[in-house]
């Protein structure tokens, strides 16, 4: 709770996590000043600010751009006063493999999810101190503590802003100062992350992005693999429930991968170690059921082009053997042969996928 009235900076601010704080903080009886790339998304998120009497203004600014955020300072020390709490939360992600990631995507994610955070305490923090007060909040992300597979680029952009906030706090702590430091570190959110190429400016664009027909899909893998590796994650923690409550939120925003195998396996092995046999069996049954659809199909299809067997990975044909194996490790706790087979299970995921 914040004891007196302060102007609340939040970049990123016309949607997700960044709007959310705005509505946090105006209730609160604070100033909220939001800052974004999107005019559009920015109108609409002041718009339904003032509708709840939360006085709020949007400023036009690109994190990524220095003058860009400078301009934004002065026009807020010109109109609002201290103490400032400042949010920087913009950012972007993007998916694929290092191997695949072109220089494109590493400067255009870590110019806005690392400088965008470099520029903003570069532009507020000296005032802040001079003031010796206020408060800085970074966004990054539980993909800051971990390292997933086919989030490289992602993955440096937060590991990177959770340290420089780490070391600022422990910086600030030594001086005596009255400025707070504090780091967001969330799971899977539902925002508009996974559609950020909306707002990728064209000069960091590589020339074949989106020149096939289904590489729209592409923009699905970003959020699908986190949502897997952050519900491991918890799964190994013990946190059943907080693994099925982020399954489904994705299922609710992608309802087509309902009959995705790794997004069922994931749910049913949650509801099996949280101790309800039956959700679990209902989830396993599935499993085996696409399980067999999707061997009949892929055998269908090389029956009709023999070329199809030369796509197909060695293991496929061992796809049921596989889903039951997984399945009686995890009733027997077999703690070792699971996680083997569990490893095998993440790799057929991407072919039981791309041959639905």
């Amino acid at each position: 709770m914040i004891k007196e009235r302060s102007s609340v900076v939040i970049t990123g601010g016309a949607s997700g996590i960044g709007k959310a704080l705005a509505f946090r903080f105006g209730k609160e009886g604070n100033d909220i000043i939001i800052g974004d790339v999107e005019e559009a998304a920015l109108d609409i998120a002041i718009s339904e600010l003032r509708s709840e009497g939360i006085l709020a203004t949007g400023i036009v600014v690109d994190v990524s751009d220095l003058d860009s955020v400078r301009s934004f300072r002065d026009q807020i020390f010109s109109e609002f006063s201290p103490p400032y709490i400042l949010c920087l939360n913009a950012g972007v992600g993007a998916g694929g493999s290092i191997s695949e990631s072109d220089v494109l995507d590493w400067e255009w994610v870590l110019g806005v999810n690392l400088w965008g955070v470099i520029y903003g305490l570069n532009t507020f923090l000296p005032f802040m101190e001079d003031n010796n007060s206020g408060h800085i909040i970074i966004t990054s992300s539980i993909a800051g503590h971990l390292s997933y597979p086919n989030m490289g680029v992602y993955n440096a952009s937060k590991h990177a802003v959770l340290s420089i906030a780490e070391t600022l706090c422990y910086e600030l702590q030594e001086k005596s100062s009255e400025v707070g430091v504090s780091v967001l570190c969330p799971g899977l959110v539902k925002t508009n992350i996974l559609d950020s190429e909306r707002n990728r400016p064209e000069i960091l664009t590589s020339n074949d992005t989106l020149d096939e027909p289904d590489d729209w899909l592409e923009h699905t893998k970003f959020q699908k693999q986190e949502l897997l590796s952050f519900c491991d994650f918890l799964i190994d923690e013990g946190h059943y429930e907080r693994a099925l409550l982020s399954l489904f939120q994705y299922l609710y925003k992608f309802p087509s991968d309902s009959l995705e195998v790794p997004i069922l396996y994931h749910i049913a092995r949650s509801y099996d170690l949280s101790g309800n046999p039956i959700l679990a069996n209902r989830y396993y049954d599935e499993v085996i059921n696409l399980t067999n659809k999707n061997d009949r199909v892929f055998k269908a299809r090389a029956e009709n082009n023999p070329a199809t067997l030369d796509k197909a990975p060695a293991s496929f044909s061992r796809s049921n053997e596989i889903i039951c194996f997984i399945i009686k490790q995890v009733l027997f706790r077999s703690t070792s042969a699971f996680r083997d087979a569990l490893c095998q299970m993440r790799s057929l995921g991407k072919h039981f996928q791309s041959d639905r």
